[in-house]
């Protein structure tokens, strides 16, 4: 019987929730008496999480295991996951259980009712900081403004997605990868399953300030031309400065002001063009750099040996 169900969940450090993930996921999926597999993604743990994710594999048929040569990123782990899946609908879902593995029952109901894209919204998010929770709902509302694509509010990379759909993900092997993004820029049906985002199970997260800022910055230059757009924009307001200033300096000098006598002035006007300047290198060069990534042509993730399994030493 083929595989009807792939559950994908990135791995980093998340030894202790590992078990338990697979216990809440397989008390789901068999109740659904379809055949299923858990692709566990090992990225470059260093807390045995490695080696654990080989016993389950030994113990559990179900479990497929993937493991890095080292730390690749949560995207290209997930893509890891996608270009092995092997079901018919293939759900997405972090490690640490903050995503209810019993909501994917709820997913499935929608995929076969016709939707293609199942997306999970985060209609309450408990245990996180307001911080968090405050950054969160920015992040979506400024990147579903400044985007051609229309980002779903509120959702992560928690979702099924049909065979077809990852058929056309996996082809599009762009290295800065923002799988939401990717999800809705391919279309076909979507729909939205709203559920409460659980507190971590144990552990701590994964996504410090410095990690989300890049996160964020590769969802906006991977879908939008917007910093590029607003570099154009600071130029044109600085000239428009320049231009009220000129007259009105040469007004006062001919009028005998001593209001724009001496340096501060015009250190004043160069440092803010300068910092105009600087600016719009940068947004630049961050297209430039990611440019120079995918011209490498690298691949995306290099698997490791995997380690012995249990049913490895038994035969």
């Amino acid at each position: 019987m083929d595989i009807e169900y792939s559950i994908i969940a990135p791995i980093y450090n998340e030894k202790d929730n590992i078990r338990e993930l697979y216990r809440r996921v397989g008390e789901v999926m068999n109740s659904t008496g379809k055949k299923w597999e858990l692709v566990l993604v090992d990225d470059g743990s260093v807390d045995g999480s490695t080696q654990l994710i080989a016993e389950l594999a030994g113990e559990h048929k179900e479990v497929v295991p993937l493991i890095f040569a080292r730390n690749f990123g949560h995207q290209i782990a997930v893509t890891a996951g996608l270009d092995h899946a092997r079901g018919k609908a293939i759900v997405v879902i972090d490690a640490d259980l903050q995503d209810p593995p019993e909501v994917i029952l709820n997913l499935i109901q929608k995929w076969q009712e016709g939707y293609e894209v199942v997306y999970a919204v985060r209609a309450e998010r408990k245990g996180e900081s307001w911080f968090k929770l405050i950054s969160a709902k920015l992040f979506y509302r400024l990147i579903y403004r400044i985007t051609n694509v229309k980002i779903p509010l509120d959702t992560g990379d928690f979702r099924l997605i049909d065979r077809k759909v990852v058929d056309v993900m996996n082809s599009m092997r762009e290295r800065h990868r923002f799988l939401r993004g990717m999800a809705s820029w391919v279309g076909f049906r979507q729909i939205g399953v709203n559920y409460v985002r659980e507190p971590r199970f144990a552990g701590e997260t994964k996504y410090p300030l410095k990690k989300m800022v890049s996160f964020a910055l590769t969802g906006i230059t991977g879908f939008s031309y917007f910093p590029l757009q607003l570099s154009t924009i600071l130029g044109f307001i600085a000239m428009c400065i320049s231009l009220v200033a000129i007259p009105v300096v040469i007004i006062e000098r001919l009028t005998g002001s001593q209001a724009f006598l001496g340096q501060a002035s015009t250190l004043i006007a160069v440092l803010f063009f300068g910092g105009v300047q600087l600016i719009s290198l940068g947004i630049i060069g961050e297209y430039i750099g990611r440019i120079y990534d995918e011209v490498k042509g690298r691949p995306l993730y290099v698997l490791a040996n995997l380690p012995a399994t249990k049913k490895d030493l038994e035969s």
